[in-house]
């Protein structure tokens, strides 16, 4: 299930994010996090099963909310969880047009072009 990023989760979302090739040092991630922390417009949000196995940031600007961040915990990976971030995503902030930067695209795209209603 996806959850609200909140204070109490910071290290947590500090260690996903740092799985993420882009996010290259200590500082970078603190400065990440505090966007998150401060910016209306920057939500972070966590994959919780019975741990917290996942992270997803997203920035939201007037008609798009584009996926910045998205980490699995090295271990769960290839079991979907990605997917179903993005999908959650994309239902939470269905008004929107999904969209990715550059770290995120290939990833973005590939979660799209296996959705079941992308399939004809």
């Amino acid at each position: 299930m996806l959850i609200r990023y909140k204070k109490s989760f910071e290290k947590i979302a500090m260690g996903l994010l740092s799985f993420m090739p882009e996010v290259s040092d200590v500082k970078m991630l603190q400065e990440i996090i505090k966007e998150y922390d401060e910016n209306e417009q920057w939500q972070l949000f966590l994959w919780k099963d019975e741990d917290i196995l996942g992270a997803v940031g997203v920035r939201i600007d007037s008609s798009e909310v584009i996926v910045q961040h998205v980490s699995v915990n090295p271990s769960h990976r290839n079991m979907g969880i990605g997917q179903q971030m993005v999908q959650r995503v994309s239902e939470l902030f269905k008004e929107y047009d999904v969209c990715a930067v550059e770290a995120t695209e290939t990833f973005i795209e590939k979660c799209e072009s296996e959705r079941p209603s992308s399939q004809v």
